[in-house]
């Protein structure tokens, strides 16, 4: 769909599933994977990677030429986050990064306060910041309106393979964004991919719904042509919902076979 391209921080991406490395069983599995997502953006977390060891997934993706995301899993406050996306630039020499500051190791959903804080932070410094975020339409506009370059709310806990939980909001923060939207988080199978972007998502973000699949490299197709598909119907526009039938072709004009009015 190169006449449709996906637009963050001032670039454009003819691929609109972004995708993660964590979970995969070794690199050969994750390399099969990520060319079958079609995938131009990955992330990787920058406590777990070193850039400077060599066979690392980072040389898989500058291999395959993806931009590398930085993101900052395991922080829980503004200040580690800070501090991990500044390690990050100087290390990959990036000045993108995928922002996450959790609340707690067992739901590790975001924390809105830690969140905003961090996100004005980066944003001062010069980041180009996607922020990933609450179901929260209020949130998420708030963190576009401190500078993030897309907001990237959950469709359900990370890893949980819930799927989207809360379509409505999901819904409300797409009709209000000025900036992409990326659903991230929570999905488990291609069906959720194409839920997300039919109700207006820029991209999909996703990660073990591919690495942890009985079969990485054919989900990562399926999510691949999931989220064209649901970007495809956006686009089209579906028919309203109707508590009744509606006959999809006109009824007047139709023979009348009537006992009492025979055709014949």
């Amino acid at each position: 769909m190169a006449d449709d391209m996906l637009m963050i921080g001032g670039e454009s991406f003819t691929s609109r599933l972004i995708t993660g490395t964590g979970g995969a069983p070794s690199l050969e599995v994750l390399e099969q994977a990520l060319i079958a997502s079609g995938t131009e953006i990955t992330t990787v977390a920058m406590r777990r990677v070193d850039p400077g060891t060599a066979g690392s997934v980072l040389d898989v993706l500058r291999r395959l030429g993806i931009r590398v995301l930085p993101n900052t899993a395991g922080c829980f406050t503004s200040g580690e986050a800070v501090l991990t996306a500044r390690l990050a630039r100087e290390a990959l020499e990036t000045d993108w990064v995928k922002l996450e500051v959790v609340a707690d190791e067992r739901t590790l959903l975001p924390d809105g306060v830690e969140l905003v804080d961090a996100a004005e932070r980066l944003v001062d410094d010069g980041f180009r910041v996607l922020a990933y975020t609450n179901d929260d339409p209020v949130l998420a506009r708030r963190l576009e309106q401190v500078g993030c370059v897309a907001v990237m709310p959950l469709g359900s806990p990370i890893g949980s393979g819930l799927g989207i939980r809360n379509p409505h909001n999901i819904r409300l923060i797409t009709e209000q964004a000025g900036v992409p939207v990326v659903l991230d988080a929570g999905l488990g199978t291609a069906s959720d991919a194409a839920l997300a972007m039919e109700l207006g998502c820029d991209a999909v973000m996703l990660a073990t719904a591919v690495t942890r699949a009985q079969s990485p490299l054919l989900m990562a197709e399926a999510m691949r042509h999931a989220v064209e598909a649901g970007r495809l119907a956006h686009r089209a526009g579906r028919i309203p919902m109707r508590h009744h039938a509606y006959a999809s072709s006109p009824m007047a004009g139709m023979l009348d076979a009537s006992p009492e009015h025979p055709a014949f």
